[in-house]
Order: C-alpha cells, then structure tokens, then sequence
C-alpha cells in the first residue's frame, strides 16, 4: 500500500521544521562521531586541509567509516559546487537527516495501514509525529538516529504474520546495514529474526539465499570502506561490542542502577505516550506480541551494561508508537481529547529541549567563527576549558585555526591510578593552568569557559590580562562542571606583544 503523496510532504515539511527548531547539543557523539570524522576524511584524503581531529574511539578502531562517508559525501558535494560554507556544512547533514526520518515516518504509516486500516495508520503516524523524544532525536547526526530510522524501514518489509508485505532480502539488507552503523542493533533485531526463522517453512532457503549473501555484501562493503580509510583491514563492528559488551568500558562514562530504564530512561522517552502504550499492549491482537518481545527484550538487555543512556533505546521507539496509536483509536469517544492531550503534552518538552536546554555550547561556535575572518587568524589560539567534547570542533569551524580542548580517553592501559586530562585538571585548575602555560608565548588567545570555573581561574584571567567578551546562555539546570553560562575571554591586544 503506497501511502499518499500530500502525505510524505507533510511530513518532510514538518521535519524540515523540526530540524530548524533544534538548536541545542544532545551528545558529543552527534558531531565527534560522524561530523568530525566525516570533515577530517574529505580534508584529509583530499590533502586540502591539514587538520581535524578523531576521538580515541578512531585511534582503536572501535568505529566504523560506513556513516561518516555519507556526510563526507554531501560535504565533497558542496565543496565542488564552491558551497563549502560553514553554515552549510552544519545545516545540510542535519536536513538530509530530516529528509530520511520524513521518509521512515510514512513508512510506518504504510506499514501500519497495510496490517490494519488508514485510520489506526493515521493514529501510529499522529503518535510519531507528536513523541517530543523523536523530535528531540531524529534530525540530529548520531548513529542511534540512523540505527531507528533503518529498523523503522527494515520493519515495513519484515513478514509479520498475516502481512504480504514481507521482503526476507529487503528487510534482512537494512539490518545488516543498521548493524554496519551501530553494532548494537543486533540486539533489538535478535528476537524478530528469530521469530522469522521459526516461521519460516523453507529455512534452509532463507540462510542460504538471504541470510549468507546480505550478511558478506554489507559486511564486505563495510570492510572495505574501513580498510580505505584506517589503511589496514579492521572489524570494526567486533571491536565495538567487545568493547562496550565484554570490556564493559563504557562505565567510565558513568554508570546507573539495573532498573533505570525501566523506571526512568523508558518512560521519559515515552512521556505522555506512556499510558497510551500500556493501553496499547492490552488491546493490541497476537500478532502484534512480536513487536512487544522486541521491545522487552532490549530494554532488558541493555539493561545488564552498567553504562546506560535515553538515545541507546530510542529504536525501540517506533514500535512503542504502534501501541500508541492502537490505543488511541480505540479511545472512540474519548479520542478527540486524548489527541489534544498527547499534542499539548508533547509541545513543551519538544520545544524546550530543542531552542533552550543546552544550546550555549552550539551558540558559542558562532564566536569562534568569526575568529576566521580575522586578519590575525595565524595568531589565534582557541583553548576550550569545558568537560571535554562540551562543543562541536573543525566542523563547525572549517578554517585552520587553532584549537585545543580537553583530553579525556578511558584508560585503555589498564593502570591501576589512570586520571584523564580533564580530570587532572578539573582536580585543580588554576594550578594545572600555571603549570601548563608558565610562558607567555605558550597562552591562547581565547579562553572558552563555563561560568562556573571563573572564581576559580580568577587570579589567571586577570595577571593573564583576558578580558570577558561575551557571555552565552546553556541552560537552567548548571549541574557539576557544567555551568549555565558560558563565558568568551580574549587575551588584550597589549600583551600578546
């Protein structure tokens, strides 16, 4: 069933409008993950521009070329149209991001409507469409968003009983190609591929005629794109696991109780759709238990790693929304108003998480910026003292200027007493910065700082001679190192000479 055309232009209406309406940073991983990587290979390759720089997740081959190579793409594109400008870097991916989740949005309406009937199909799309967390999530670069926006797809051809709509070959090809992306979208695809071998009557068929040869194409393509660009050939995808999974390393990034996302990572994502779902689940026929177990079963999975984060279950997402709006169609009277609710109640958290939680460290980059239209560009140094990866870096920037932030790799070494750049310095600031910048020669020009860190830095900044430039809102909620400001210092003129 083709859903109809006015259809898909409103929903890439919507998510072109979406896009524009986030304006705030969600995780490092969105830029130093995909956008980073992706400037650094087409400057790099192209030797046009020494610089850019990869996180230690490149220097130990724990990530994979395959989702950076499609921005790098769309930047080479520009460049050869002599539209390498750095807002266009910044918005483009961003758009063709909005344009592919407009397009999985329809998909599930297609889906649901070819399982069901238009009407439920409207209630699931009107569900996605207001889930304030895919809004949040869904035009922004990060792997999670690419790994939802694919099962979202892989879903519509997956041979749900009952459904003609199955495509073993399509279906299985987006798996693999989200698995290529992120890893960890085997587990969410474990119980449904499982499922469909079980159901399957002519098994042999589908490993060998399906399952053999998408796995080898993907993993091949994805093998020899990372072999171009490491220079040797790496499995990418087992390293990744191995090192989230086996290694558990991730906790060095924080670690949560068993039951947070039962208790807090799923119901925020869900918001106002949590008692829809819970409805949903009730009302919704047999056939449909299959997208429940999925579900379950990787919250429960990635529930045993001690490191956990809202993005890491946003796939599960879309089939949560299927609940959704099952429940809200067979709200008969009660329709009209629950649509009202879920709108309303979607509203403000979409609308304030996108322009206002967290926009100072994007704004910021504004400031820097403008330092490479200076005359003095050779002379600028950009040291950004925050928790490390607070902002974007070369892709926000694109000029050769001078930047140093934070350093803060896990301890792959395994030393019993390993402390990280950033925690060395946070332990003691003034003196780190003393000892770090004993010569006047040594000193960036501009300091990128959270307000919290000035009384602190205080007597540097002044015997330094910096001056405050500008003063950037983040957010209401200053928590630890990062504080609700962010202040822009610059080195007078006077004592640089």
């Amino acid at each position: 069933v083709a859903a109809p055309a006015p259809l898909l232009a409103l929903a890439v209406a919507l998510r072109a409008l979406n896009c524009v309406l986030v304006r705030t940073s969600f995780v490092p991983d969105e830029y130093w993950q995909s956008l980073e990587v992706a400037h650094r290979m087409l400057f790099v390759i192209l030797n046009i521009r020494n610089y850019g720089h990869l996180t230690w997740e490149w220097a130990n081959s724990l990530r994979g070329y395959s989702y950076p190579l499609i921005f790098a793409s769309i930047y080479k594109v520009l460049q050869l149209l002599g539209k390498d400008d750095v807002q266009l870097l910044i918005w483009v991916p961003r758009l063709a991001q909005a344009v592919l989740a407009a397009f999985a949005d329809v998909k599930l309406y297609s889906l649901v409507q070819h399982l069901e009937n238009a009407e439920t199909a409207k209630c699931v799309f009107f569900c996605q469409l207001c889930s304030w967390f895919t809004w949040y999530s869904c035009t922004r670069t990060l792997t999670n968003t690419m790994e939802t926006i694919l099962t979202i797809f892989a879903l519509s051809y997956y041979p749900i009983k009952g459904s003609k709509m199955g495509n073993s070959c399509k279906y299985l090809a987006l798996v693999a190609l989200a698995i290529v992306i992120r890893p960890t979208a085997v587990i969410l695809w474990m119980p449904l591929v499982f499922s469909h071998f079980l159901q399957e009557q002519r098994k042999a068929d589908l490993i060998l005629q399906n399952c053999i040869p998408v796995g080898l194409v993907t993993v091949g393509t994805s093998l020899i794109i990372d072999r171009v660009f490491f220079g040797e050939w790496v499995f990418v995808q087992l390293n990744f696991l191995k090192f989230n999974v086996l290694q558990n390393l991730g906790t060095f990034y924080g670690s949560h109780p068993w039951h947070w996302y039962f208790t807090q990572g799923l119901p925020v994502i869900l918001g106002a759709h949590l008692p829809f779902f819970i409805h949903g689940c009730v009302l919704a026929p047999k056939r449909y238990r299959i997208f429940l177990v999925a579900v379950i079963w990787t919250v429960v999975v990635y529930s045993t790693l001690s490191h956990k984060e809202f993005r890491f279950i946003y796939p599960v997402l879309p089939f949560c929304m299927v609940f959704c709006g099952y429940s809200l169609k067979h709200l008969k009277a009660w329709k009209k108003s629950a649509a009202s609710f879920l709108l309303l109640s979607n509203l403000l958290p979409a609308l304030y998480t996108g322009l206002v939680h967290q926009r100072g460290t994007l704004d910021v980059m504004g400031h820097i910026q403008q330092l490479c239209h200076n005359s003095d560009q050779s002379q600028a140094f950009v040291f950004i003292m925050m928790p490390c990866h607070s902002t974007p870096f070369y892709s926000h920037v694109h000029c050769p200027l001078k930047m140093r932030f934070l350093q803060c790799p896990p301890d792959l070494t395994g030393s019993e007493n390993y402390i990280d750049e950033a925690d060395v310095f946070y332990s003691n600031p003034l003196g780190w910065l003393n000892k770090e910048f004993y010569n006047d020669t040594l000193l960036p020009s501009h300091l990128i700082l959270f307000n919290v860190l000035e009384q602190e830095i205080s007597p540097f900044l002044a015997l330094r001679g910096y001056e405050k430039t500008a003063t950037v809102f983040h957010t209401h909620v200053p928590q630890g190192r990062v504080g609700s400001h962010i202040s822009v210092y610059r080195r007078k003129a006077e004592m640089n000479h």
